[in-house]
């Protein structure tokens, strides 16, 4: 009998061992169920011939055993595309209303009336002033940078109509997270573009408001990865200069701090500390404060004072909002005291896009008469107002730059960064970070009345949070007077409160990527390197970034506001920088326990409501 007549499997016992199997039709739905047959007859030979179900095989592999009535099995890649399509669109339907900021839909027949043309690997050189927009990355529900320039790049041609619905299927990559409301002059973005348009920089930017542009793309290999590339990154945080001011003598933590000295025996070491700024607040108080308070009958001022005692001796009740002292009106003094209470919560707010603001001119907004305060409410408004005058009038000297310059010498190297962040324990490896330069600019510049300080920062990767903390840890030790050995301590296992400071001044220069462009050339690639738009770059940071640092503080007083909160509460969250060290300082006992509603913006663990991704 021939031997392809006759399988193998299916000669009688007496059959010879050698014949040769006949080829099997796996294509024929009835013989679907032999595969696990090797050549000789026996099970086990199934696995050797799974890839028969590859692009140019017999076809995919089906179902044997129970249950094969149900057809076709589906490869992985086909599962994984399906259960994340079934994800998507199970959040855009039941948490954001089926209106998603990540998602741009088309009809299959609009999908299929697009001409298909190639993508490429490229990186995209971007840039961008956050205010107003819940930082880079992008989500569902808010308004993100990198939402906007999808947008803009499905809206020009770069990715086309079948991908629009996911980034994903662009390998969209970012190469720093920035969070919400921090600025960018240079930043990555890796994925696979359309870009056969010579002009598609310009049409891409036609479609992005002013305040974030593209600079370039360019081609890279197809493995890159802005973010795996990237060996580091500079950041630029501007401050006030007042922010280095001591504590208001009368204020919480200005109490304590001296009764701290005194009952430590150190208190003359630590005025030696502050002998450049010796006599600020005394100065302030007979040359601005009292001449307001002089005017006053005597009532009146006994009852501003009280009003400005009350206002800087707030106690955290437990549910964490400040406490009204037991003044039974302490409700009708939320608009005197408002800027003690507030911290840069306000200035973290997103603005409202040009097309979401509201009244519209269908709905105009009627306009309130202006409340006219008593004699009390306006000398308490004064006063606030001369304090801040007093604090944009101030002018650092060298010696006060140079010790915080000491300061920020202690973050150099590797060190453990687990109280800088979120969600971090001191074991936890990855919050080891390595900063190679951290340098205070000996020139401050002058903007209006105000006078700011430029701080520069290169590290190889930042956690959420910790660059404003780093800020935030050496300018609470350098304006009170504490030792530097803080800084250092706060590496140990030891669990210390740190604020964070406001991401109004926070700004990413740009990632590196030395080794990447080293190898470049050797693939025939371009490096990616932001010294060709050196100047649009400058520019931008000028109108649209500098610019709108400086208007906000003007206008909201962020640092301010700030540094009166973490002043003026009776909490012992931030009594390390006092002489009792940390052991004076509250030690939360977990990352699960429980915050004062006040303290949650400068402690930064509500994580401006976007997650980590290691950046």
């Amino acid at each position: 009998m021939a031997s392809d007549e006759i399988p193998a499997a299916a000669a009688g016992p007496d059959a010879p061992t050698n014949a040769t199997p006949a080829p099997q039709d796996y294509n024929d739905p009835q013989n679907n169920g032999d595969r696990g047959d090797n050549r000789n007859g026996k099970r086990g030979g199934r696995g050797r011939e799974r890839g028969n179900d590859k692009p140019g095989g017999p076809g995919k592999r089906k179902h044997g055993g129970f249950g094969s009535g149900k057809g076709p099995v589906p490869d992985k890649r086909e599962q994984v595309r399906n259960n994340r399509d079934t994800k998507r669109r199970k959040v855009i339907d039941e948490e954001v209303g089926g209106k998603s900021f990540m998602s741009i839909e088309f009809t299959p027949e609009e999908i299929k009336a697009e001409d298909r043309r190639p993508k490429r690997k490229v990186a995209v050189l971007i840039g961008y002033a956050g205010t107003g927009y819940h930082g880079i990355q992008i989500n569902h529900k808010d308004k993100t940078i990198e939402g906007d320039i999808f947008a803009a790049f499905v809206a020009a041609g770069a990715i086309s109509k079948a991908n629009a619905d996911d980034p994903k299927k662009s390998s969209l990559v970012r190469c720093a997270r920035t969070d919400k409301g921090v600025h960018a002059a240079g930043n990555v973005l890796s994925l696979k573009l359309i870009v056969e348009d010579e002009d598609i920089v310009d049409k891409i930017n036609s479609h992005l408001p002013e305040q974030i542009r593209i600079w370039g793309i360019q081609r890279t290999v197809n493995a890159f990865s802005c973010y795996q590339s990237c060996d580091s990154r500079w950041y630029e945080y501007l401050m006030p200069s007042y922010s280095l001011l001591p504590p208001q003598p009368q204020s919480f933590l200005g109490k304590k701090i001296t009764e701290s000295a005194k009952e430590k025996g150190v208190l003359e070491e630590h005025l030696e500390r502050l002998d450049d700024v010796k006599g600020f607040w005394e100065e302030v108080e007979k040359n601005d404060i009292e001449p307001i308070l002089a005017k006053l009958s005597p009532e009146v001022r006994a009852e501003v004072l009280r009003k400005l005692q009350d206002s800087t001796d707030k106690e955290l009740a437990e549910e964490g909002q400040p406490a009204k002292n037991g003044q039974e009106d302490g409700s009708k003094e939320v608009s005197a005291d408002k800027d003690v209470e507030m911290s840069d919560v306000a200035q973290d707010q997103p603005e409202k896009p040009a097309e979401e603001a509201e009244p519209t001119e269908d709905t105009p907004k009627e306009s309130k008469p202006e409340k006219e305060l008593g004699p009390v409410d306006a000398a308490v408004r004064d006063i606030k107002a001369a304090y801040v005058a007093a604090k944009r009038r101030y002018r650092i000297t060298p010696a006060r730059i140079e010790r915080l310059q000491q300061a920020l010498n202690r973050y150099l190297g590797t060190r453990n960064y687990h109280n800088y962040t979120v969600m971090k324990s001191y074991k936890d490896a990855s919050a080891k970070r390595h900063i190679r330069s951290f340098e205070a600019n000996a020139k401050p510049i002058q903007i209006g009345d105000t006078e700011w300080l430029s701080l520069k920062v290169h590290g190889q990767s930042f956690m959420m949070h910790q660059i404003r903390k780093m800020v935030a840890m050496a300018v609470m030790v350098v304006r009170c007077g504490a030792p530097l050995d803080l800084i250092t301590e706060s590496y140990g296992p030891r669990r210390i409160s740190i604020p964070k400071a406001p991401g109004l001044g926070l700004m990413l220069e740009r990632p590196m990527f030395t080794e990447y462009n080293k190898r470049a050339a050797g693939f025939g690639k371009e490096p990616i390197d932001f010294a060709e738009y050196e100047e649009q770059i400058t520019r931008f940071k000028d109108e649209h970034i500098y610019r709108r640092m400086f208007e906000v503080e003007e206008k909201e007083n962020s640092f301010h506001l700030f540094f009166n909160q973490v002043d003026n509460f009776r909490t012992d969250y931030f009594l390390w920088v006092t002489a009792g060290g940390v052991d004076a300082s509250h030690e939360r006992s977990d990352r699960t326990e429980r915050v004062p509603k006040a303290l949650e913006a400068e402690l930064g663990d509500e994580a401006d409501g976007v997650v980590e991704d290691g950046t």
